[in-house]
């Protein structure tokens, strides 16, 4: 596995990754009209832009192909962060998270936060992330459940 920085070039590949991931991983989790609701945001492309040319957007390759892929925005909140449905339980989160969190000590964070889904929050807690508070989001008329989660970086 190798890291690489994401490119413009990489984005329709990173939204195939982003809804491929919530409509397999995350079913067990939330219904139909949330995983709808969750995955619309892929439509809104000047954000996805946005975030590659503003944020640390990190890409794990396996012979070619995107794995997964995190991003840091601000130097201390974890934006995105995604797993392919295929590489799951691999080890490819555990050296994503572990890149964020280096880049984010470089910048000088002490801390790292993020909102993370009712599917991730079991991986967040087993490194060091503590629940601040639980979120009810509403898209599309939807709710969608997640967490403001947070760690303490050393």
């Amino acid at each position: 596995m190798n890291f690489k920085k994401a490119t413009i070039s990489d984005l329709a590949e990173m939204q195939k990754l982003y809804i491929e991931t919530i409509q397999s991983v995350c079913k067990n989790d939330y219904n139909p009209e949330q995983i709808e609701a969750w995955i619309y945001g892929v439509k809104n492309t000047d954000r996805w832009i946005d975030v590659i040319n503003t944020q640390f957007v990190l890409l794990a390759i396996i012979e070619k192909q995107i794995t997964g892929f995190g991003t840091l925005k601000d130097t201390n909140y974890i934006d995105f962060f995604y797993i392919h449905k295929n590489f799951q339980r691999q080890g490819i989160a555990d050296k994503i998270l572990n890149a964020l969190e280096v880049e984010a000590r470089n910048h000088g964070s002490k801390t790292l936060t993020s909102d993370i889904s009712i599917t991730a929050k079991p991986f967040f807690e087993k490194n060091g992330f503590i629940v601040k508070t639980e979120q009810k989001n509403i898209r599309l008329n939807t709710e969608l459940i997640n967490y403001k989660m947070e760690k303490k970086l050393q």
